[in-house]
């Protein structure tokens, strides 16, 4: 089974000022973890970008930017996105064909958004995913707390099946390539 490892919009504008992910240091140091280990198995690491026109994600921009502090390789692929599922008119399909890729690890940012529309697509595609639990993040929304959203989330996608696929989600620690 050949695994790939998908990191979800760990931009610098949702790493710091105004919106700045819940306890983001820890998070980024979680998906550095995963991602090290990823490339020590030779399993692809794809590095996924939101872009939006006139905002702070607009292409090239400031906040557009990959986070400070998270480690990248040279090999790694990059997909850009101008929607909450990383699969919706992007190159990721043909990147991590199904016949090649069986199992996708996600974690990354926003938990509510782009995290939980990648995930469900995912599942739907066919793909087995690994959701790293303590990899993700997100921002209050006025009626929970990140802390919250992100619990809820894991709660709701341990529940999740798919026809074909599955969905494990466990701690980064426990996640093998």
């Amino acid at each position: 089974m050949t695994t790939a490892l998908l990191i979800i919009d760990v931009q610098q504008a949702l790493c710091s000022g105004e919106y700045e992910c819940f306890e983001i240091g820890r998070v980024i140091n979680t998906i550095n973890q995963l991602s090290a280990q990823a490339r020590n198995a030779g399993a692809p690491v794809v590095l996924i970008q939101h872009e939006e026109k006139d905002s702070p994600f607009a292409h090239e921009a400031a906040g557009w930017q990959l986070a400070e502090g998270l480690e990248t390789s040279s090999k790694d692929f990059r997909v850009r996105k101008t929607t909450g599922d990383s699969f919706y008119q992007t190159n990721l399909q043909k990147l991590l064909p199904k016949e090649d890729f069986e199992r996708l690890v996600i974690c990354g940012l926003q938990t509510d958004y782009c995290v939980n529309a990648t995930v469900r697509q995912a599942l739907k595609l066919g793909y087995d995913v690994v959701l790293a639990n303590d990899a993700h993040s997100t921002v209050d929304n006025g009626n929970l707390t990140a802390e919250d959203i992100i619990a809820e989330h894991n709660k709701d996608w341990a529940h999740l099946t798919g026809s074909v696929a599955r969905i494990d989600v466990i701690p980064a620690a426990e996640i093998c390539y």
